[in-house]
């Protein structure tokens, strides 16, 4: 039963990437990117204000990291990734979203100075080559914003999406479990800032007139707007840390790969994208880059350290 909440976990999270293709027919992305993030930032403090007003009591120091982890993990990671999604597909845009445990990998190198070894950089190699069909798969206005090579801009933005969401995620690590956060005060917090942020970016860039969203679509937009943010924010957060206590943070890494083989079947069922094999294909030589990466850690130990702090992050989210 463990794990088919596991299956159901990242067969639901998946979905979120068709959903904000959807939303981005109605809104453009840097004024999703507030309105998502704003509305969760409502429901998760008010929850709190609500269950344990003390949680929100935060230091200078305390705020200044919060505002750290909102600017990386989610204006900057979600502007990148509505900006980028809306030129690929779903499926491609989850899939790269996959490379997240190599980026993690990078970060722990410089963050927490972790040793990469020989058998770290194969396995790092093997999944690139697994990434490198995907990332030359390219249709509609994909192809018309060629960056270099078979690298297009959109793809780099899910890069830099991904990438920023876990330098987000170290960020948390460190804010959770250094300065004494709860995790759910942070992520309300970090939204609410990130959010905050989006929206002035978006009086700038977008076209208020007299908002981007025109009033005939706002009633789908928020509709579609509230479904992301209970499916991801709410739902699928609250789950992993569930799953956290169940499973190491390795094996639900290694889980999420499942999400490759969900968001084809999203795309064709709610967009109508063709599903393609090489989706498949490619997911399974990643898989094996990221076994031989992962193995590597559990011989040097970090493997065990990292599932420990995941322990303490949910052991506090309980206790919160």
């Amino acid at each position: 039963m463990n794990i088919g909440l596991v299956v159901i976990l990242y067969a639901t999270w998946s979905s979120v990437f068709s959903l904000a293709k959807i939303a981005l027919q109605y809104s453009p992305p840097v004024f999703l990117t507030s309105i998502r993030m704003l509305i969760a930032s409502v429901l998760i403090l008010g929850f709190l204000g609500i269950a344990k007003r003390s949680a929100l009591s935060l230091s200078r120091k305390q705020i200044f990291s919060l505002c750290l982890l909102g600017f990386f993990s989610v204006y900057l990671s979600n502007i990148l990734e509505f900006w980028g999604l809306q030129h690929l597909t779903a499926a491609k845009a989850c899939f790269i979203y996959s490379l997240s445990p190599f980026f993690a990998a990078f970060f722990s190198y410089l963050h927490f100075k972790e040793k990469m070894n020989r058998r770290k950089w194969i396995g790092m190699g093997i999944g690139m080559i697994g990434v490198i069909p995907i990332l030359s798969m390219q249709s509609g206005s994909e192809e018309l914003l060629h960056a270099f090579s078979f690298f297009t801009w959109p793809t780099l933005a899910l890069m830099g999406a991904a990438a920023s969401s876990i330098y987000g995620w170290v960020l948390l690590r460190v804010a959770v479990k250094d300065s004494n956060i709860s995790p759910l005060a942070a992520n309300g917090m970090s939204m609410l800032f990130g959010g905050l942020l989006a929206l002035v970016h978006s009086s700038v860039v977008d076209n208020w007139n007299p908002l981007p969203v025109a009033p005939q679509n706002w009633g789908p937009f928020l509709q579609i707007t509230l479904a992301i943010t209970c499916v991801s924010s709410i739902l699928c957060y609250n789950l992993y840390g569930i799953m956290l206590k169940r499973f190491t943070a390795t094996f639900l890494s290694f889980m999420g790969l499942l999400s490759n083989i969900f968001a084809p079947l999203h795309g064709w069922i709610f967009l109508g994208e063709p599903i393609s094999w090489m989706i498949f294909a490619s997911t399974a030589v990643l898989s094996m880059g990221l076994w031989i990466v992962y193995s590597a850690e559990l011989k040097q130990g970090y493997i065990v350290k990292a599932t420990r702090a995941s322990q303490e992050i949910t052991q506090n989210a309980t206790d919160g």
